[in-house]
This record gives structure tokens, C-alpha cells and sequence, in this order.
């Protein structure tokens, strides 16, 4: 089943890119350049938290961005004001996006230095997307990383969203849940993302609820009468152990029971959770409803929840707010977008940034991107990147080698090589479907079982390969060769 927002046709979102860009298109227009054929890719330098791997999340919305990218009235009027010419604004109120674009299906594990999105066609329109490339893959990506992270943490224990309330804005909250549904969430506290993607909105009731009550036994009866088959009873108003939990039993017995249910769970938002829930689930046991689950919540990430189950927490799911939904504790993902490569009668030319800092030194050309996974134990490799015109036979060994430290070699055998991005659109057109989004959230933990152990730790994560093809790594090094002489 499709969501869409309402209005969502309406909102022209073309003019979110960065000035520069607006600055540039008009210097290549003017000087001849604006139909020259260009690369550019999109990667990221380091994963968040120090961790092993980053989760690919926001191609569908910048799938919806790039098939809507028309220059308004409004667009053309401010820049008339901004003093750009009639003939570049000409250009642009005619504008038809025709390039081509390539990207890693949402869900997958991604690493640094990978081409994750490659944008393929006239400069101009290449360097025109780049701000709303950067700004889909980013924050999708960060949060789906982040919830992924918390899920595994949570050990097969549920994972619900509910940070809502405290995402940076009202984009950051909707769109926020849906990354964090690709990473692993049951559900989400945010309405919208369900009437929009699907997602479980999830949720039962605040300490207001509670408060409004002459006693919480009132509240919590009150409340079982209305959700009798779905009672979960929020315990921590006053006190868990003195008065929640023993109310909160009350009325499953008075109100639930009765009614032909068995409840649902009791939630703790507040004090020494580790303790309370096992003074709980005992107290829970002995009163005949083993079957009642325990939810936490309450300024919970993957840390505290790893800590929390290390000592023995009585915990059934966890609804995990502010920490995840804006990734509080690694808040930027670094992705950036540059120039790899020019077409000029026909051949490819690659092009390179240097810098003093090793790590912004970018990857010449126009790239493929492929992974190999072991036959034998369905376990990923490595990840290569080779030029465009490169193919790589499994049925052969391949020799894998350190960019960086090229003595580090190793032969593969036993191995198949699947490349890694799908075509999003050519020609200006779209010629791939994004899955649903239950098939990308199922994707993403499947292809994440496939990462060794080592990998997916969190503290001092294995480093997982990324290499280059021997042509790809010869025309870099000529280039840095060439450039620094």
C-alpha cells in the first residue's frame, strides 16, 4: 500500500539546496559548461558512534524530490531579485531533469569512502541536487544507524520509537520514524507515520492521564474499561512499587479479567528501572500474570539498555526517545557529494580533490560498487570499488588489497560478487520501484545477519574492507601523482 502525505504535490521543495549551487549553475551556464557531461558521487567519511557500519535510509524521498524538480514562479522571482540574469532564469523555468542516478537500496549496510548515490548527467543539474541528496541520505541514514544500533542492543527484545516530541522538527519527527523503522523499530509514538508509511503508531497513555483521576486506581480502571484487549498501565506516577504496580494489578483483576483479556504490560519511565522491573516481574508472576510484559522507557540508547539487561532486567520492549530520533549522541552523518569525473568527446575524466588531511582525498571516476559474500557461510567479505567498465567474474579468484596498505593482500575463491547499487533513474526518468516499506525493514536485518560479529560490536568494531580495484587504484594514485608534483 502507497502513503502519501497530504499536500505532499504541492510542497515544491526545489529551492532547498545550498546558494553555491544556484552560483555555480549560472558561472557554467554563461562560460559553456552547463550540458557537460559529469559524476558526482555521494559517500561518507566515518561512521557514527565509532561504529562498524552505517545503514542506507532516505532514497525514497529524494526518489519523490528528483521526480518533482521544477523551478517555481516563486523560485524564478526571488532569484530575479537576487540580480541573476533572464537568460540563466530562462533556463530554469524550463528546467527538466535528465540525469542518471544510482544508489544503494535502503536498508543495506553501507561503509565509508563508498559511492552510495552517483549522480550522472549535465553539470548543472548534477551540482543543482546536491544539497537535497545530502540532506535525504543524511538524516535517514544517521537515525535508521541509530536505531539499528538500539535494536541490537535490545536482543530480540522490541524497539519502539517515541521521540516524537523532541525531533528537530516536524519533518525530523516524521521522516525520523521511518528511518528508525528501517533499522529495526516495531513501531513509532508519531500518528502521522503511519497514515503516511505503515508504521505501528504505538501508545497508551501520559501521567496526565493518571493525575486527571481522583486516585490511580480510578485512572487505571478507567482506562481498562476503554482498551480492555490492549491495557498496558503506566506504574511510575507516584510510586511503582507502593502504589502503581498494586493498582495497576487491581484493575487487570477488576476490569480485564472480566472482560475475557489478559493485560498487555505495565510501563516504567522513571527510577532504578533494572531494580523496579525485577521487584515487578516477580510481583507480576505471583499475582498469576506471567504472560503481562514490562516496558521501559525513559532517556534510554543502546548503552543503557545493553547495561540494563548485563544486570539482569526484568524487560519485555523498550520505547526509546530523544536519544534516538536525533541520534544525540553522533548527531551529524558526514555525508558529502563531489566531482569524480567529466565526460569529453567520449572518454571519461577523472577528477580528484587532495588534501593535507588524507581523509577528504576523494576517489577519482565513474564507479561501480560491488560486495562479495562468502558461499560457504553467507558472510560478507569485502566491498569493492572499481571503474564503471569493470566486471568481476566470481567464478575466478579475485585478489583483494588494502588502498592504503598495499602489501595487505588476499586471493578469494568460493565467493559470489553482487553489485551493490540499483539504477534510480534514467534520463531524468525513474526506472526503479521502492520496495515497501515492511520488505526494506525485513532487508536491512537480513543483510546485516551477513556482517561478522566483529563488525556489528560496538565497542572497537572490526574494520570491515573496503577496497579498490587495481585500475581504480592506479588511476588514483597517477592522479595524486600528477597533482603533486
Amino acid at each position: 500500500m502507497a502513503f502519501k502525505r497530504d499536500g505532499e504535490s504541492g510542497r515544491n521543495l526545489t529551492a532547498l539546496m545550498d546558494f553555491y549551487e544556484l552560483t555555480m549553475a549560472k558561472g557554467y551556464f554563461n562560460n559553456g559548461l552547463g550540458d557537460t557531461t559529469a559524476v558526482f558521487d555521494m559517500f561518507f567519511r566515518s561512521v557514527p558512534d565509532n561504529g562498524g557500519f552505517a545503514i542506507m535510509a532516505g532514497v525514497q524521498q529524494l526518489t519523490e524530490y528528483l521526480e518533482s524538480l521544477t523551478f517555481s514562479d516563486l523560485d524564478i522571482e526571488m532569484l530575479r531579485k537576487k540580480g541573476f540574469d533572464e537568460r540563466f532564469l530562462d533556463y530554469l523555468k524550463h528546467f527538466k531533469f535528465s540525469c542518471d542516478v544510482w544508489c544503494v537500496p535502503e536498508g543495506t549496510p553501507i561503509f565509508p569512502g563508498e559511492p552510495i548515490v552517483t549522480v550522472k548527467g549535465p553539470v548543472i543539474q548534477a551540482q543543482l541536487v546536491e544539497t537535497m541528496v545530502l540532506l535525504c541520505i543524511n538524516h535517514q541514514s544517521l537515525i535508521a544507524t541509530k536505531a539499528n544500533r538500539i535494536v541490537r542492543a535490545a536482543q530480540g527484545r522490541a524497539v519502539m520509537e517515541f521521540g516524537s516530541r523532541r525531533a528537530q522538527g516536524f519533518d525530523g519527527a516524521i521522516y525520523g520514524a521511518r528511518a528508525a523503522y528501517i533499522g529495526g523499530c516495531v513501531g513509532t509514538a508519531c500518528a502521522m507515520s503511519e497514515r503516511d508509511f505503515g508504521i505501528p503508531a504505538l501508545g497508551t497513555m501520559a501521567h496526565s492521564w493518571v493525575q486527571m483521576f481522583d486516585s490511580e486506581l480510578d485512572a487505571f480502571c478507567a482506562y481498562a474499561r476503554e482498551y480492555p484487549d490492549q491495557c498496558t498501565l503506566l506504574i511510575d506516577t507516584y510510586n511503582v512499587l507502593k502504589s502503581g504496580l498494586p493498582n495497576a494489578i487491581e484493575a487487570f483483576r477488576r476490569e480485564v479479567l472480566p472482560r475475557g483479556f489478559r493485560p498487555k504490560g505495565v510501563r516504567i519511565d522513571s527510577g532504578d528501572i533494572t531494580y523496579l522491573s525485577q521487584k515487578v516481574r516477580k510481583a507480576l508472576d505471583e499475582a498469576g500474570f506471567e504472560d503481562c510484559g514490562i516496558v521501559a522507557s525513559n532517556s534510554l540508547d543502546e548503552y543503557i539498555i545493553r547495561d540494563m539487561l548485563i544486570q539482569g532486567a526484568q524487560i519485555n520492549s523498550f520505547g526509546v526517545g530523544e536519544r534516538l530520533i536525533t541520534a544525540s549522541s553522533a548527531p551529524v552523518f558526514g555525508g558529502v557529494y563531489k566531482l569524480a569525473a567529466i565526460e569529453r568527446d567520449g572518454t571519461w575524466i577523472p577528477k580528484i580533490k587532495i588534501s593535507e588531511n588524507v581523509t577528504k582525498i576523494t576517489t577519482p571516476g565513474f564507479k561501480k560498487l560491488w560486495r562479495l559474500y562468502d558461499n560457504e557461510s553467507g558472510k560478507a567479505i569485502a566491498d569493492v570499488i572499481t571503474l564503471f567498465d569493470e566486471t568481476i567474474d566470481d567464478s575466478k579468484p579475485y585478489e583483494l588489497f588494502d588502498p592504503d596498505y598495499t602489501w595487505k593482500r588476499k586471493t578469494v575463491t568460493d565467493y559470489t560478487a553482487k553489485e551493490l547499487r540499483v539504477k534510480l533513474f534514467e534520463n531524468g526518468k525513474q526506472v526503479y520501484d521502492t520496495p515497501p516499506l515492511a520488505e526494506i525493514r525485513a532487508h536491512c536485518k537480513e543483510q546485516v545477519d551477513t556482517l561478522w560479529d566483529e563488525v556489528t560490536r560496538f565497542e572497537n568494531p572490526h574494520h570491515y574492507y573496503v577496497d579498490l580495484s587495481q585500475k581504480l587504484w592506479d588511476v588514483k594514485n597517477d592522479l595524486l601523482d600528477q597533482k603533486t608534483k
